[in-house]
């Protein structure tokens, strides 16, 4: 656990697809709302150091929270994408920390284990953004991972912008990041909502990192499982057998 981490969990969403009224981060897995699981984690390597990003159903979601943790709330107020939402947290972030740990509250596996190697090798690396990724060979849906001809990475492409040849790329973003406190601002203020789904991308700080030369990689994790996002009730319930069997309440 470090003082100069900060940790930002964006939990502001709905979640269309859950089909449900109920805020997406809320929806139980072994009886437990699953940005409870992210929160756990998060407190293990940022300490009290956390904000999370509320938006849909913002009373209910900080109230469930706060039975069990002490967390700084940041309120979305549209839905405006991910790159709004931590420009949100920012004011609430610790003046004193200096890295920013991104993380999403729909995806409960990420383990401690996983988050502090991504972590440590950011540091490490004295890197200005570092992206956790993953190979999948069935990357439908994610946003791609672009590599320039040297292996740096160049940027984050998302399906509905992408060209049917950086489709077939299999190393995807998970959608967690650890950047410079001083970059994530700087980058934050530049960013557009020109794009097909008229937001603003998080991803496009890697962009925008790229073209000022500073030093972005992608950590590639050991276990694809552990970066499952849930987006569906059949994602939740997958999960759930998932954590089922690392319990051993079935086989």
């Amino acid at each position: 656990m470090t003082n100069e981490l900060a940790a930002v969990i964006l939990a502001a969403g709905l979640g269309k697809r859950m089909k449900s009224d109920k805020a997406k981060v809320l929806h139980e897995i072994n009886g437990k709302p699953m940005v409870m699981y992210v929160i756990e984690t998060a407190k293990k390597i940022a300490g009290n150091n956390i904000v999370v990003v509320i938006g849909k159903q913002a009373e209910k979601v900080s109230e469930i929270i706060s039975k069990e943790y002490k967390v700084t709330y940041a309120l979305q107020k549209k839905q405006l994408g991910t790159g709004d939402a931590v420009k949100c947290a920012l004011p609430f972030l610790p003046e004193y920390s200096e890295q920013v740990l991104i993380l999403c509250g729909d995806v409960p596996l990420l383990s401690y284990d996983t988050v502090n190697r991504f972590y440590e090798e950011h540091i490490r690396s004295s890197r200005d953004i570092s992206v956790l990724a993953v190979e999948a060979d069935n990357p439908k849906g994610y946003g791609r991972i672009i590599l320039d001809n040297e292996n740096n990475v160049s940027g984050i492409i998302e399906e509905t912008d992408a060209t049917d040849a950086q489709k077939q790329i299999k190393i995807i973003n998970s959608g967690i990041y650890c950047v410079k406190k001083e970059f994530l601002e700087y980058s934050l203020n530049k960013i557009s909502s020109n794009n097909a789904q008229s937001e603003f991308y998080l991803t496009d700080i890697i962009t925008i990192g790229y073209n000022y030369n500073k030093n972005i990689g992608a950590v590639i994790g050991q276990d694809n499982e552990e970066l499952l996002g849930i987006n569906s009730i059949q994602d939740l319930i997958a999960v759930e057998r998932i954590i089922q069997k690392r319990l051993g309440i079935i086989s």
